[in-house]
């Protein structure tokens, strides 16, 4: 521990510096969406290869199909020691629109409140320079105190993620061997609040659908065929009611096959954190959860699979009104998986219940829009354990093992093509304003997060000690 004290020393007594390290990078308007900021984005991709290789990584800009990556590898502690692959992106989002910024997107800025706390004003700043540079910062304090890292390094940074990460699978398939590790450690993420770190365990996986029931060859008139013609809207409505039961469980056959009920000790973290399912659903003009009964919010949210209508149509929709029978109405749901639940059974499940549910004259067709297996790490996982153990050391209060109802792709892509887990920790708030006008990441998190990352690569280095 003598080690990690030096390295916290030198972080905190380098900090000035570290930030005038991530302004510099914040200043690279590297918007992948955009062609126009192409070379902005190369700009970006050098500058991240430079600081890597001047603190003692073998660092390259490889080259994609899109926007080059950065790879860069350390030996660390030798063989024997863990490999750990951190992730993280360096491209941002489009800061349009522009009137609505106090201060210029990339001139970033440090700015004070009246109770003296700072925060990083700039696009990227939360999402994902500032996060990134939390752990480049940790490995550089680490270096410069003891020559090595407690774990061997291969970092990966992409320049797409804005932009929905075309190149990221083919160079992933290109590279399998220099990427794979034995566990992921992905930053893009939020804490509970902000004295409480978090490691999300759990990401839902989904499965898209898109359905489309036929009856009559053209619209009709609703005076002159109705009561005698199908109504493919009746039809379309009566299946989709038919997918959940009265208390809110999802109906068809094997929906449940692979879910597993949560451990009490995940539980009863759940049930401690300070959250009110009032004020979450009161915040988008809600009352009562509508979800499976005798399940709290955050079980329906985080750790439940789900059957959603996304969206349905049919008939006319215009204004003023029109009396016919639809010639067809369609539907688009979605279903959010947990656990074991196998996408293309829970796929051909939703296929069949509608099939068989079609009358006469009815015809059905289907068409496919993605899906993905949930991503679980197991709550017994030694490297989870001592994440857990590293950040409760630094925070004011212990971390928490939280679920996420959305998915990060890059980590399912990690599972399946290179077979590693991922622990999920980040620093961003909820309020980081993301995407948004006036993007901003807390002092606190930027400080603390660089700390937290050392605890952990020296926790995570003790695994095979």
């Amino acid at each position: 521990m003598a080690d990690l004290d030096s390295v916290l020393g030198c972080l905190d007594l380098n900090l000035d510096r570290s930030v005038e390290r991530l302004k510099d990078l914040l200043r690279i308007p590297s918007i992948s969406t955009d062609p126009a900021y192409a070379a902005e984005c190369r700009r970006c991709a050098e500058w991240l290869k430079e600081d890597l290789a001047a603190i003692g990584f073998s660092a390259r800009v490889a080259e994609s199909a899109g926007h080059p990556m950065v790879v860069a590898h350390h030996g660390g502690a030798g063989e024997n020691a863990p490999h750990v692959l951190f992730y993280g992106h360096y491209d941002v989002q489009p800061v349009d629109p522009l009137e609505l910024w106090e201060t210029a997107p990339f001139e970033p800025q440090i700015a004070t409140r009246p109770d003296g706390t700072r925060r990083i004003l700039g696009r990227g700043s939360a999402d994902d320079k500032g996060q990134l540079m939390t752990f480049v910062e940790a490995c550089r304090a680490y270096i410069a105190e003891t020559g090595s890292l407690p774990c061997r390094v291969t970092i990966f940074l992409e320049g797409e993620e804005e932009s929905g990460s075309p190149s990221l699978l083919p160079f992933m398939d290109a590279h399998k061997d220099e990427l794979s590790a034995d566990i992921a450690l992905v930053c893009d993420t939020n804490m509970w609040d902000a004295e409480t770190p978090a490691i999300a365990t759990s990401l839902r996986g989904l499965v898209g659908e898109e359905v489309v029931i036929r009856c009559a060859d053209k619209d009709l008139h609703s005076g002159y065929f109705g009561g005698a013609a199908a109504n493919p809207i009746h039809i379309l409505a009566a299946i989709l009611a038919g997918l959940h039961d009265a208390d809110g469980r999802v109906t068809l056959p094997g929906f449940y096959d692979g879910v597993e009920e949560l451990p009490d000790e995940v539980r009863a973290i759940w049930k401690g954190l300070d959250f009110s399912e009032a004020e979450f659903l009161g915040q988008v003009g809600l009352a009562a959860p509508a979800g499976e009964k005798g399940r709290s919010v955050l079980e329906q949210t985080w750790s439940r699979p789900t059957a959603e209508v996304n969206g349905i149509q049919g008939g006319y929709t215009g204004k003023g009104f029109k009396t016919v029978i639809a010639a067809e109405a369609s539907a688009k749901v979605s279903f959010r998986l947990v656990g074991r639940q196998d996408p293309a059974k829970i796929r051909a499940a939703f296929r069949r219940f509608v099939t068989e549910r079609l009358p006469a004259d009815a015809r059905v067709e289907f068409h496919e829009h993605g899906g993905s297996p949930s991503i679980e790490l197991p709550f017994e996982s030694p490297e989870l354990q001592a994440a857990r153990a590293a950040l409760s050391a630094e925070w004011p209060k212990p971390a928490v093992m939280i679920g996420m109802g959305g998915s990060i792709p890059v980590v399912g892509e990690f599972q399946r093509r290179l077979g590693m887990g991922s622990l999920l920790i980040g620093f961003g708030l909820g309020d980081d304003r993301i995407h948004s006008p006036n993007e901003k990441y807390e002092m606190t998190s930027f400080a603390k997060g660089q700390r937290s990352w050392a605890r952990v690569l020296e926790a995570l280095g003790r695994q095979r000690a």
